[in-house]
């Protein structure tokens, strides 16, 4: 009470020391004035209370919050930071449902559907005055998603040797299964041009089966074709019953024989060869007849032979081009590469089934006999998986690459796309979401199968 009679005496020019002194003594001597004290003190105490009220909704207010920008289609939060401001609640944000997110406890979060910039309008108050809400602006931006700059317009269905701008293969595959996705790139649908890659499965005579695999030259009038052609035909040839018993009988002789059988593997070999020798005569014919050059049909190949036999799993491949085919053993601690990759010193020049110059004194370096007595995972794919998930040709040998690499099928990715090895009912439709995968860059067609 003192210290307020004073401040008032002074405010009206009552300075001196000993006047002031006396005039304090008596006026706090008055019971009166002991009264009007207390309501000033208390009217004071009241205003101070409603000052800081209207002082922190005004430093809220006045805050500049820096809101992340969002990515469309992924993943957004935005934690507002409140603990600078611990009397102030946030009660609600409208303008997010625009956006596809919502507001709980200071937080922005979903999964923003479409790019732009929102205004948002932040209801707040203040935990001592409840009832009394104010709200400020702000703007939350949402960038595109990089998917969404790229058009997806259908190829012409009334084009000659149309095919599906995607397809998908699940089912039995020895004792094993298989499950295999092919997807037209982003860079051929967004000008409305074909899938290039394709692939065709089998069950063979005599407990063998087949995958092949073809990549069509982006360059070649005709690759969506030529793909088609080279997978259908090499699966062709050897759906045929004494091809597979003679490949039985050489195999039976070199591994439920006693010694080495190099003859018995040249026969193999020869085998094999023909196979591919008949896909490029097939090739060369369809040139032919639709008046069209080789070069108009250019495609890689890749093709995995398989059968179980009673001393183990043998794998038959070949490959011509840059799509690999690998073999990851029981464990899950190696893999092999089981082909010939077209890389490195052809410096992007890769070659195709529809080359004369394939089929020369080095071609029986191409074939590939695997004997193994189980595997975990078979492995084929073209370019536009091997670019982006392996990046260079060494890593396709390197166990852990091949271990991210299953981690990403797993849902270890940014569009939280998994594919089920167990529980497999729809995998292949699985397979082919995995497959639309953002790699900047990487737009090429994209095929992958799946033996597990």
């Amino acid at each position: 009470m003192e210290n307020t009679i004073r401040q008032i005496l002074k405010n009206h020019d009552i300075h001196d020391h000993k006047i002031l002194d006396k005039v304090v003594s008596k006026l706090l001597t008055q019971t009166e004035i002991q009264n009007n004290l207390k309501l000033i003190i208390e009217a004071q105490n009241k205003i101070m209370h409603e000052a800081m009220i209207y002082k922190e909704r005004e430093e809220f207010a006045d805050a500049f919050f820096p809101i992340t920008n969002a990515h469309s289609k992924k993943k957004y939060e935005f934690i507002f930071p409140m603990e600078q401001f611990p009397n102030i609640r946030i009660k609600n944000i409208s303008g997010l449902d625009l956006a596809g997110l919502n507001f709980e406890e200071n937080t922005i979060k979903g999964i923003p559907f479409e790019s732009d910039a929102y205004d948002l309008k932040i209801e707040f108050f203040h935990i001592q005055d409840e009832e009394n809400s104010e709200f400020k602006k702000a703007q939350l931006f949402v960038n595109a998603d990089p998917k969404d700059l790229w058009k997806n317009i259908p190829s012409d269905k009334e084009a000659p040797f149309h095919k599906a701008d995607e397809a998908m293969f699940k089912g039995s595959f020895s004792d094993k299964k298989i499950v295999v996705a092919s997807q037209r790139g982003r860079s051929h649908a967004h000008e409305a041009k074909f899938r290039d890659d394709d692939f065709a499965v089998n069950e063979l005579p005599d407990s063998w089966n087949i995958i092949s695999v073809s990549d069509g030259a982006g360059s070649a009038q005709l690759a969506r074709y030529g793909s088609e052609l080279a997978t259908q035909s090499i699966n062709e040839f050897f759906n045929n019953k004494e091809t597979l018993a003679e490949l039985d009988l050489e195999l039976n002789k070199i591994f439920n024989g006693e010694n080495e059988q190099p003859e018995s593997k040249q026969n193999i070999i020869k085998l094999l060869y023909q196979g591919v020798s008949d896909t490029f005569k097939t090739l060369k014919e369809k040139a032919d007849e639709y008046e069209v050059t080789l070069k108009d049909l250019h495609s890689t190949l890749i093709f995995a032979l398989v059968k179980k036999f009673d001393f183990g799993y043998i794998i038959l491949s070949f490959g011509v081009g840059d799509c690999p085919i690998n073999l990851i053993n029981e464990g899950f601690s190696e893999v092999q590469l089981l082909n010939t990759m077209d890389v490195g010193e052809f410096g992007g020049g890769t070659r195709f089934i529809t080359m004369n110059e394939i089929f020369d004194d080095t071609i029986s370096s191409r074939f590939k006999i695997t004997h193994t007595k189980e595997f975990s995972k078979l492995v084929l794919m073209t370019d536009g998986i091997y670019d982006p998930k392996f990046i260079t040709e060494n890593k396709l040998e390197d166990i852990e690459s091949w271990k991210v690499f299953f981690e990403d099928l797993n849902g270890q990715n940014e569009d939280d796309a998994k594919v089920d090895f167990e529980n497999d009912k729809t995998i292949d439709e699985q397979l082919l979401s995995w497959m639309d995968f953002w790699s900047k860059g990487n737009h090429d067609d994209r095929t992958l199968a799946v033996i597990y």
